[in-house]
């Protein structure tokens, strides 16, 4: 089994851990007013449409298509491969839902537009959401 690359981790904080460690379970969980059923991606403690405080983590379909994107050829931490590409995921669930984390494909495979699905990295007890190319 290979390692994953190392990684600057996210701090597991009361209002965001269950993003970190949805991976766990495998799906993907984003916060959700139960109020107005807006979803919202980073979690807040009120509602940005509504203002309700009736936020709370609802798994999402893990599907999405990629926004947009760039291809990065710096290697921020030693070990990491370059080039990689980091990406801005429109999650199936709600227009304007974005997810921003890396996008596990071949550079020039990589196009504005294609169907992705997510799939998790384990660091410890943090699990990065990274979403691949959705097969048929």
């Amino acid at each position: 089994m290979v390692s994953p690359p190392a990684r600057k981790l996210p701090r597991l904080e009361p209002d965001t851990a269950f993003y970190w460690t949805c991976g766990a379970d495998d799906v993907l969980r984003i916060q959700r007013c139960g109020d107005c059923g807006t979803w919202q991606h980073p979690p807040l403690p009120l509602c940005a449409q509504c203002r309700s405080e009736a936020v709370a983590p609802e798994t999402v379909s893990g599907k999405g298509r990629l926004a947009s994107y760039t291809v990065n050829h710096e290697p921020w931490l030693p070990g990491l491969a370059v080039p990689f590409v980091f990406g801005v995921v429109e999650l199936a669930e709600q227009p304007e839902l974005y997810v921003f984390c890396n996008v596990l494909a071949a550079i020039g495979h990589v196009a504005v537009g294609m169907a992705l699905t997510v799939e998790f990295e384990r660091h410890e007890d943090v699990w990065l959401p990274m979403f691949r190319e959705e097969r048929a």
